[in-house]
């Protein structure tokens, strides 16, 4: 038997394939096909095929579980939508942007303006106030100087014409007038009576400078009476007169009706003969180019209301 007519080998001799020795994956079954090897595609590579015959592929996994991911968007996208807060009174979503105004004001109203800035605040979260109380013709210099006043409200009238004449508020209102009496210390000890008795001797008599509402209406008082007074000092504000009759500086002084009303417990008072024919009226404007034109004019609406108008009267004002 030539080579070319010998038998092939038995085909058990070769029924083991030399790669069956190290299989790359679990030995298959007798029968079942070799795993092929690992190939790529647009999904990356095949993993090793399961040994549970109808396990899903990788790339079929992958599908079912961008559609599964797809189907709990939509069913939340159908849940209840949060509920949306918006304004109900009115106003924008937005709170009003913060801002401070000023109120330039004459001493006699400082305990009756604090009352009435506080409730401006309560009214409004986004407004803060800020006072500065002074005689009315030295508030006067200052705005005319340029301080940064929003409102202006003065004891007399004569102040607030000569800003007006400058043009430096707008349309002025009255909102109060007052009247002046004798201020003694608690127990009045030297029994002053009357304006004759603030020519004494022995009474040391203080009374606010001329150019002042409460000097004016004083110079005025006394002219009308036809007394003369040599005064100790004259101050620029009616507080100055009242903290110095309060603490035994001076014996008397002429100051506002208000403010006994205001110091119960430091300040007694006379109401002199002819007091009520020389009434001082109160007038209150909004400061020109004001960047709170807004916010005064809350103010001074609150100040004309009945509510600031029943502040005003508590403390002795008497009406415009």
């Amino acid at each position: 038997m030539n080579r070319w007519t010998q038998p092939k080998p038995s085909r058990a001799l070769w029924s083991d394939p030399p790669w069956s020795r190290a299989p790359r994956f679990d030995a298959p079954q007798t029968g079942a096909p070799w795993p092929r090897a690992p190939r790529f595609d647009a999904l990356g590579p095949k993993q090793p095929p399961s040994n549970q015959p109808w396990s899903h592929p990788p790339r079929y996994r992958f599908a079912l579980t961008a559609i599964a991911a797809a189907g709990l968007i939509l069913f939340t996208g159908c849940a209840a939508p949060q509920a949306v807060v918006t304004p109900t009174d009115g106003g924008t979503a937005a709170a009003s942007a913060p801002q401070t105004l000023t109120i330039y004001a004459a001493a006699s109203l400082s305990g009756v303006f604090d009352k009435l800035a506080a409730q401006l605040e309560a009214d409004d979260s986004s407004i803060t106030v800020e006072t500065n109380y002074d005689g009315s013709s030295t508030l006067v210099t200052q705005i005319t100087e340029g301080a940064p006043a929003d409102v202006f409200a003065s004891a007399d009238t004569k102040n607030m014409d000569a800003l007006t004449a400058a043009d430096l508020v707008g349309p002025a209102t009255l909102f109060a007038s007052n009247t002046l009496r004798i201020a003694v210390p608690l127990g009045n000890p030297l029994g002053i009576t009357t304006l004759e008795d603030l020519g004494r001797p022995d009474v040391l008599t203080v009374l606010c400078a001329p150019q002042v509402p409460c000097g004016a209406a004083s110079a005025q008082l006394l002219s009308n009476t036809g007394v003369t007074l040599s005064p100790a000092s004259e101050e620029q504000s009616v507080t100055a007169v009242v903290t110095k009759v309060a603490e035994g500086i001076a014996d008397a002084g002429l100051v506002y009706s208000t403010d006994i009303a205001a110091n119960p417990d430091r300040l007694e008072g006379i109401t002199p003969a002819g007091a009520a024919d020389v009434v001082g009226h109160y007038p209150i404007a909004v400061v020109a180019d004001t960047p709170h034109a807004q916010a005064a004019q809350a103010f001074i609406d609150l100040v004309l209301s009945a509510e600031g108008q029943a502040i005003l009267a508590q403390a002795g004002f008497l009406a415009p």
